[in-house]
């Protein structure tokens, strides 16, 4: 599976940016479809994932995103959006779409205090 990634860029403290990620391939709507990030000197992380868990969607967020960032995902289209708000110059990462084993290529998020 092949993850386009978009979205990022360098904005202020308590701004807003949205990341998406098309997933081109057949992939499981029971399955994450996520981001992480990373930054310098640090391990990759999980942000947030999204997957269909029987009747209702199962979401998972890391406890220093909870509240500000919001993970939605278009089953039909294989596509999942990371609207992420209220930004902390913390938040400042490479962000991969992340399926299974597939990797996006990355996209900057820089966030100024």
């Amino acid at each position: 599976v092949q993850l386009q990634a978009s979205g990022g860029g360098l904005v202020q403290a308590g701004a807003s940016l949205r990341l998406s990620c098309a997933a081109l391939g057949s992939i499981y709507a029971n399955r994450p479809l996520g981001w992480y990030r990373q930054s310098p000197g640090n391990e990759r992380e999980l942000v947030a994932h999204r997957y269909r868990s029987g009747v209702r969607d199962t979401t998972m967020y890391a406890d220093s995103v909870k509240g500000r960032f919001t993970i939605s995902r278009d089953y039909a289209r294989n596509t999942v959006t990371l609207q992420m708000d209220s930004l902390k110059p913390e938040d400042t990462a490479v962000y991969y779409c992340k399926y299974e084993t597939s990797w996006g290529q990355g996209t900057q998020v820089t966030v100024s205090s």
